[in-house]
């Protein structure tokens, strides 16, 4: 996507650096791994790429950092959890998010978000925090996420498309919002400080209701098939993209985000 990169180590202090100077407050690392396997043991690797890359912006700058606690970057089938006869293990996947978290924590993060949509997931994240005296260490639920085609570009960028099947036995399909608030509450009751809607743009109505519901701390993800639409009818001409990307983002403050993660971070602050 134009404007979107894979940044290595090397590069992590004056990008964090940019993002600090046009007062961005925060940044929320993915990281591509050199090696998958079938249980995603680099993603708890205290030595990983994220955890590298946490220790390296913590170094140079004052931002807050968050980390995405999923397996689908890190596996060789791209689902987001562990897989037995081409069927999610759930309960057993809870055991490896957990060491994720952990393990992020130790590196420096200062909230942990758990985008794998396992159920049980933010509290057995919580309890492995807490056992381990990470107790001021946040989470931030993807608590609304939904199977969608938003996540297009990012998936073909982190390679991270599964190589059988769908996510469809663990994300939400699109037309159910009575799940997303049920989804919503069992997370706040386990524990999440914030809570999550994925994606943003077309689901304006669930932060809405999630926001008026639950008074919570609530994120939106304006995710890279929103942006990627925007800049695609702006280089055809059809678009003001300055103008669509302020709306754009606008609607998302209007409909109750309190967080706004979006890949025009860079560009909008900019402005």
């Amino acid at each position: 996507m134009p404007g979107q990169f894979r940044y290595p180590i090397s590069e992590l202090k004056q990008i964090s650096k940019k993002v600090e100077d046009l007062n961005i407050p925060g940044i929320l690392i993915f990281g591509m791994p050199e090696k998958k396997d079938e249980v995603g043991s680099e993603s708890y690797n205290d030595k990983g790429i994220v955890q590298k890359a946490i220790k390296a912006v913590k170094d140079n700058t004052d931002l807050l950092v968050i980390t995405d606690i999923c397996l689908c970057q890190y596996t060789s089938h791209s689902h987001c959890g562990l897989i037995c006869d081409e069927k999610i293990n759930n309960d057993e996947t809870l055991k490896v998010l957990g060491k994720i978290a952990l393990s992020h924590a130790k590196a420096g993060a200062d909230i942990v978000a758990p985008s794998d949509m396992m159920d049980g997931r933010v509290g057995a994240i919580r309890k492995e925090l807490d056992n381990n005296s990470f107790e001021d260490t946040l989470i931030m639920s993807y608590a609304a996420k939904y199977l969608s085609s938003f996540y297009g570009p990012f998936r073909e960028a982190a390679h991270s498309a599964p190589t059988f099947g769908d996510r469809r036995t663990y994300q939400m399909e699109s037309g159910n919002i009575l799940e997303a608030l049920r989804e919503v509450e069992l997370d706040i009751k386990e524990g999440a400080d914030i809570v999550m809607v994925k994606p943003a743009l077309a689901y304006l109505d669930v932060i809405y209701r999630v926001k008026n519901k639950f008074g919570m701390p609530t994120a939106a993800y304006n995710v890279s098939g929103e942006y990627a639409m925007i800049k695609a009818a702006s280089k055809m001409g059809w678009v003001d993209e300055k103008k669509i990307m302020e709306e754009t983002l606008l609607s998302m403050k209007r409909a109750g985000a309190d967080i706004i993660i979006s890949y025009f971070a860079l560009e909008y602050a900019s402005l």
